[in-house]
């Protein structure tokens, strides 16, 4: 009965702190810790370098360990704010919850997962879906690029992505291969996706893969390659990426932030300043704006502290985005 007095009062006091006015410019002070996601680290940095404008007395830190280890610090309270790539596992959401760690599920922009390689690669003019899972699969015996299609030439490929812990990783694994974490382990990884960029940018037989706006920071250095799904290769762009014919790499990226953080001051004010810049902050680092209607759903779901994932519902599962996000307010 305590536990559950207690839980209740915890929620209303949640409840009052949240729905208290915004902060007066210049007022705050304090840290805001987040980590996770190389892919949201883009946006993520352009938010707190703006909101540092607005209160520069707040201290908001952004560190990149990938999704999965930055979910290895949130669930266990070392930070406020976890960067994902990818929704929480239900192992992570087990661990949160065994450590009372509520979290809010806030969806922040769209990301095309983008294959590349080389500029000075004039033969690669797409990649079939099958052919990137011949490639990435475990007990793979493609080594040359003449092992993939024939005509290719006879020169041995240097494969490049995200490591293990990256949620990057965990989706293409699943769109690509079929399973999370599914692949040959002879390839060259990194959780920071700019040492990735310079390694196909100064590799002439590279291939990798990584999240849009990395590809559009760099556009003279790396070549985008289309994917074809089965109804012809497509590439990712902001409208193909929106309408989902970027099939099957397009995805949501998000932020998890506890529920506990949200309470103090500067937190609150930090996401709160987040999803009503996310979507002109998205566009400009390279990712594509959610809907309008998407971003009014979550700040209302941070605003009335709604916790848990949206994508651990078994009925919501053949739910778009948007529709998701509506059936658990």
């Amino acid at each position: 009965m305590r536990r559950t007095r207690f839980q209740a009062l915890f929620t209303l006091a949640l409840t009052m702190a949240v729905f208290a006015g915004p902060a007066p410019a210049g007022k705050l002070k304090g840290t805001v810790r987040i980590d996770g996601s190389s892919t949201v680290f883009p946006i993520t940095e352009a938010v707190a370098e703006e909101f540092r404008g607005v209160q520069p007395r707040v201290r908001v830190t952004v560190g990149i360990s990938g999704t999965g280890g930055g979910f290895k610090k949130f669930t266990i309270g070392e930070t406020d704010i976890n960067d994902a790539s990818r929704p929480i596992k239900s192992t992570e959401a087990k661990k949160a919850s065994e450590n009372g760690v509520d979290y809010i599920e806030l969806p922040v922009a769209y990301d095309g997962l983008s294959v590349l390689v080389n500029p000075e690669n004039h033969f690669v003019d797409h990649f079939t879906t099958e052919e990137l899972k011949k490639i990435w699969q475990p007990g793979s015996t493609v080594e040359k690029w003449s092992d993939v299609r024939p005509g290719w030439p006879d020169e041995k490929i240097s494969l490049y992505g995200p490591g293990v812990d990256s949620g990057t990783f965990d989706y293409f694994t699943k769109a690509i291969v079929g399973k999370e974490q599914s692949c040959r382990p002879d390839f060259t990884a990194s959780e920071d996706d700019n040492v990735l960029v310079q390694g196909i940018a100064g590799d002439r037989n590279a291939l990798g893969f990584f999240g849009f706006a990395y590809y559009a920071e760099n556009r003279s250095l790396l070549k985008l390659v289309p994917v074809d799904a089965g109804d012809g290769p497509v590439a990712p762009s902001k409208e193909t990426i929106n309408d989902g014919s970027y099939r099957p790499l397009s995805r949501p990226i998000f932020i998890y932030v506890s529920r506990a953080a949200a309470m103090r001051p500067e937190v609150r004010a930090f996401v709160r300043f987040y999803m009503e810049n996310a979507a002109l902050l998205a566009a400009e680092v390279g990712y594509v704006a959610l809907p309008e209607t998407v971003y009014e759903l979550a700040s209302e779901r941070f605003e009335k502290g709604i916790t848990g994932s949206i994508y651990h519902r078994e009925e919501s599962q053949s739910l778009s985005l948007e529709e998701r996000l509506a059936s658990a307010k």
